[in-house]
């Protein structure tokens, strides 16, 4: 909503228009002395330009440049004043719903028991949680043996987005499956949001990871208000693992490693972290579910409507008036350049 409310963001600035006083008082009291000096006695006005080489302004001459310039001053004073007369109705800022994902891109996600493969799934499953998205900022993070931040918490969607076709297995060189480190880097990323907001992490794997220690440390996030939920890729059969220069990754007996999907182990872990489980298929009904559950933080009624004003600044008016004032001066300066 916009209302007009005409008035100056720095007043104070139009103090300097008091600085061309004491110029005005020199122009006065100097054609004064002038018109009283000693050549005035004896030679008329307008001899005395023959009389001394040289030619004075006259005074109507410098009293009207004097007010072009004091003209010229007072645009410029009132520019930094900063004149205003509408602004803008915005809601302001509070505590939101973040969404940190913690995907996994260890080499099992490329097991093709999922057409195309386990990682492309995921990928299909953030996208729609993308798109169903409206009242959840979200974060990502890629892990395998290592985590990698490819986005912090935003708002931008389209970031989110952008990185999704980069996702791959070869993001790591370092292979493995490690949630704890995840788990520690999403805790600090979310550790700096506003007081009041509401916090969770989307895990999406296999499951296909053995450490001890972690459903107590998801336990721990729990209890500081940062809640798990998990979404599991891939199936009970499972498959064989893809090995990084073709063929299959192989135990010692030279048998090929099969990754299956570890519903248990998830459902363990969204439940020691007070979240929701959700196995990826092809309904809407998972992301909508997984968004509601990360949507935690509740307003109060009346802080929804606190709003400010967003004043639209005019200072760039005064600013073009000079810039009309001073053109002819300019032009005046280059046709005598021209000329000569």
């Amino acid at each position: 909503m916009t209302e007009a409310s005409f008035h100056f963001a720095q007043p104070f600035w139009f103090w300097a228009l008091l600085m061309p006083l004491p110029v005005a008082l020199w122009l006065w009291r100097s054609a004064a002395r002038a018109a009283r000096g000693p050549v005035h006695r004896y030679a008329d006005p307008h001899l005395l330009p023959h009389l001394t080489g040289t030619r004075e302004l006259r005074t109507r001459e410098r009293w009207g440049r004097f007010l072009l310039w004091s003209l010229l001053w007072s645009l410029l004073v009132t520019a930094m004043a900063g004149p205003r007369w509408d602004y803008t109705d915005v809601r302001l800022f509070h505590p939101g719903n973040n969404l940190l994902i913690l995907l996994d891109i260890s080499r099992s996600m490329q097991v093709g028991d999922t057409a195309p493969n386990r990682l492309a799934r995921a990928r299909q499953e953030i996208q729609d949680l993308i798109q169903h998205n409206r009242q959840v900022r979200l974060g990502l993070i890629a892990f395998a043996s290592v985590p990698h931040v490819l986005s912090p918490i935003t708002e931008d969607t389209q970031t989110l987005l952008n990185s999704l076709p980069a996702l791959a297995t070869d993001l790591t060189q370092l292979q493995g499956s490690r949630l704890l480190p995840a788990i520690d880097r999403a805790e600090n990323l979310l550790a700096g949001l506003a007081e009041g907001s509401g916090r969770a992490i989307l895990l999406i794997s296999d499951g296909d990871f053995d450490e001890p220690g972690l459903e107590e440390r998801v336990r721990d996030l729990a209890a500081e208000g940062i809640h798990l939920h998990a979404l599991g890729i891939g199936s009970e059969e499972g498959g064989p693992v893809p090995g990084r220069g073709g063929g299959w990754l192989t135990d010692r007996g030279g048998q090929a490693i099969v990754s299956r999907l570890d519903e248990q182990r998830l459902e363990r872990l969204a439940e020691a972290g007070g979240g929701l489980y959700r196995r990826a298929d092809y309904r809407e009904e998972d992301s909508a579910a997984l968004l509601q559950a990360a949507a935690v933080a509740r307003l109060p009624a009346e802080a929804s409507d606190e709003r400010t004003r967003i004043w639209n600044e005019r200072f760039y008016l005064p600013l073009l008036l000079v810039m009309v004032l001073l053109l002819p001066r300019f032009r005046g300066r280059g046709g005598g350049r021209r000329k000569s």
